[in-house]
């Protein structure tokens, strides 16, 4: 599970043995468990890897001013 940390830590914070990340910052290598407490709790959210927009094709075949 992929999160955005939403809330900072004083000074000396950690999170999962690591200094506690800034505002902003995503991470993706916690457990899910760990993860789901952080959403769960308000402190992240959860970040969904959303599909790349597919090209357009134009269907149009030509401009008719031949």
């Amino acid at each position: 599970m992929k999160v955005r940390i939403l809330a900072g830590m004083p000074a000396g914070a950690v999170l999962y043995d690591r200094p506690w990340p800034a505002e902003g910052s995503e991470i993706d290598d916690l457990p899910t468990a760990v993860a789901a407490h952080l959403v769960a709790s308000g402190v992240a959210e959860e970040v969904l890897d959303q599909p790349r927009p597919r090209a357009r094709k134009s269907s149009r075949k030509g401009d008719g001013s031949e």
